[in-house]
């Protein structure tokens, strides 16, 4: 059993060698590992679902790529509540969202938007996430498109 512990641990050890020295190749993969709460695994699972980030023409572009943009499902003579529209690539929103989840773990400027979000605004804890989620999410385009170093002060003004 621990022979087998000791395979799957340094197999993983390999993996993540390897994303990092994929990472390295991507020009602003460096800058965005800097930020707290961003890690190579989340990364590395965004950029491979998502392709250049630098592309997009805005981080909404990315959020309805991933199919975290709003929809609502209305007719003709009724009007149906806003939701996420879900259409787009699953795994995408699962790398988002653990990359907002660790963010608001370790960052605090995340953790005192998501608790301002909860406490002040009065939004209920999963939609506060799913908000900050965009705020990830365009705070990466806008990163790697400007090639601009992370400054907590202009990304969450509102936080410093």
């Amino acid at each position: 059993m621990l022979q087998e512990y000791d395979l799957a641990q340094s197999q993983l050890e390999q993996i993540e060698h390897e994303v990092h020295l994929i990472l390295e190749r991507i020009p602003y993969a460096q800058r965005l590992l800097e930020i707290r709460g961003v890690n190579a695994t989340s990364l590395a699972g965004i950029l491979g679902e998502a392709g250049d980030l630098s592309g997009y023409t805005h981080g909404n572009a990315l959020l309805r790529h991933a199919g975290l943009n709003l929809a609502e499902a209305s007719s003709g003579k009724w009007r149906g509540t806003m939701a996420l529209s879900k259409r787009g690539c699953p795994r995408l929103r699962h790398f988002l969202y653990l990359m907002t989840m660790c963010m608001v773990m370790t960052n605090p400027d995340v953790r005192a938007l998501h608790h301002h979000n909860v406490e002040g605004k009065k939004l209920k804890r999963m939609k506060s996430i799913m908000k900050l989620c965009g705020k990830v999410a365009r705070m990466l385009v806008g990163l790697a498109k400007s090639g601009e170093v992370y400054d907590s002060a202009k990304v969450f003004p509102q936080a410093a």
